[in-house]
């Protein structure tokens, strides 16, 4: 008979290796806690916050995005169309050089004194909308400011509203004469080269008189046909300007003392538009519809201002009302912010503000009314939609 035999493991530890091993373990113990200690102690403006994140998210396109956030689920990805996205080593080279093929200011655009103006971004294009026809402020000189106003021409159909579309109809519905719509002009004196007797220099296309204001008060006049009551305030930034020793650029300080007196006088006011004319010629600012010629339309939000999102979608909705209705008449949204630029155009002080810039220097006062009256019938549909939502009818909409 065998005897059994017993089988016994037997675990060899090398002392040096646990000490090693428990060193190791101490010492990530250490670096994690320094790690999320130096972490929270930071001052806030350092911290790695959703805002960072969310800025870093902004360098890549939403086909990017849309494309990793699908490579996990392969179910889905048989579900949805494959895209022709960038590789990742462009992306790479985007991220690292800031330079976009796409984009011909990468290139130079912080090499050239100036040149940081036309640092702004498309975030809905019109049809033909880029980057090299995007709308520009150009800042008249001194010269042109303090001078006396330039003769005028051609004005004398100026104030007349055109043709049997235009006669007067009592509306269906009203806000019961209440001020919904503020609309002011920052540039109060920005005028027309056509109505400027010998001035050809676009810079120069400045008016006390014959200027933008007319055309806000055009559409003023319009939005009062559709029953929603608006306000035309023309008051002269330019001699507010003046009157307070302050600048040219110190503009939107100026029409913002405007904005906040129309607010605290009338708590009915729920929109606020403030219209410019663009410096652009009149390739850039003119179209054909129908055979009549329009001045062109372009939303500006300032992207400094804690409404910007909310400004972005009222000027992105509207932008798609005018475009179902007049398909190259809207310019896009275009967003502004950085040194060069305000950032914020008084657009903090509502959700429901936007700038608007309505043909350029060369266009006719004809094709600006033409425009307004498309916009205000625009307007008008978007506003009395959005009342019957919020307001079940009872004539107000929206909130500051």
């Amino acid at each position: 008979m065998k005897s059994g035999r017993h089988s016994s493991h037997f675990f060899i530890l090398n002392l040096t290796s646990v000490i090693r091993l428990i060193s190791i373990v101490i010492l990530s113990l250490v670096l994690v806690v320094i790690l999320i200690g130096t972490l929270t102690s930071l001052k806030p403006g350092y911290r790695v916050s959703s805002s960072a994140v969310n800025e870093a998210a902004k360098h890549l396109s939403s086909k990017t995005l849309y494309k990793y956030l699908l490579s996990d689920s392969q179910l889905l990805v048989h579900h949805f169309p494959d895209t022709d996205e960038r590789p990742v080593g462009n992306l790479v080279f985007e991220m690292l050089t800031n330079i976009r093929f796409e984009d011909p200011r990468s290139f130079l655009g912080r090499e050239l004194p100036g040149f940081e103006i036309f640092d702004s971004k498309i975030l809905v294009a019109g049809d033909g909308a880029d980057y090299t026809n995007m709308p520009i402020e150009s800042v008249p000189p001194d010269s042109a400011l303090q001078a006396k106003d330039p003769a005028t021409q051609n004005t004398e159909k100026i104030e007349e509203k055109g043709g049997p579309d235009d006669a007067k109809r009592r509306p269906g519905r009203t806000t019961g004469g209440k001020k919904r719509v503020l609309i002011y002009f920052t540039h109060t004196h920005e005028s027309y080269l056509p109505y400027l007797k010998g001035v050809t220099n676009p810079d120069l296309a400045q008016h006390s008189k014959i200027n933008v204001t007319k055309v806000g008060e055009r559409l003023a006049e319009d939005l009062e046909d559709k029953g929603i009551g608006a306000e035309a305030n023309t008051t002269d930034v330019l001699k507010l300007l003046e009157k307070n020793h302050m600048q040219y650029y110190q503009s939107y300080q100026g029409s913002r003392t405007v904005v906040e007196s129309a607010m605290r006088n009338d708590r009915d006011l729920q929109y606020f538009i403030d219209i410019h004319r663009d410096s652009r010629r009149k390739k850039d600012t003119t179209v054909i519809i129908n055979g009549k010629s329009y001045a062109k339309i372009a939303f500006v939000i300032g992207g400094e201002n804690p409404n910007w999102e909310k400004n972005a979608k009222l000027a992105e909705d509207l932008h798609n009302l005018i475009k179902k209705k007049y398909k190259n008449l809207s310019r896009g949204v275009i967003l502004k912010k950085g040194t060069s630029t305000n950032g914020k155009f008084n657009q903090d002080l509502s959700g429901n503000a936007f700038l608007i810039e309505v043909g350029g220097v060369d266009n006719t006062f004809e094709e600006m009314y033409r425009t307004m009256d498309v916009f205000a019938d625009v307007f008008a549909g978007y506003y009395w939609q959005a009342d019957s939502v919020n307001g079940a009818g009872s004539g107000q909409s929206g909130n500051r």
